[in-house]
């Protein structure tokens, strides 16, 4: 899904408005500040992309947990029991 199809009121964003918008920005924040402004907001976005992401792939994940779970504690469980013995002989 397509940022601008998520949010239909920024089609009517262009350039020129795009160019006001930086103007301020860069007069409230300042130069030094913007590079940190841009660098927090790519974060942001990238924690966002991914918790999306994230909840489809965690429901997948899940499914195949509850497959794999009672086959793999088997051999744990059988390596923890040699250790124990080990420690109390």
């Amino acid at each position: 899904m397509s940022i601008l199809a998520a949010l239909p009121f920024i089609g009517g964003v262009g350039f020129p408005e795009l160019l006001i918008i930086l103007v301020v920005v860069l007069i409230l924040f300042g130069p030094k500040r913007l590079p940190q402004l841009g660098k927090s907001l790519g974060k942001t976005v990238k924690a966002i992309r991914e918790g999306a992401e994230g909840k489809e792939d965690e429901a997948a994940v899940e499914a195949s947990a509850d497959d794999t779970e009672d086959t793999a504690s088997e051999p744990v469980k059988a390596k923890a029991k040699k250790a124990e013995e080990a420690t109390t002989e």
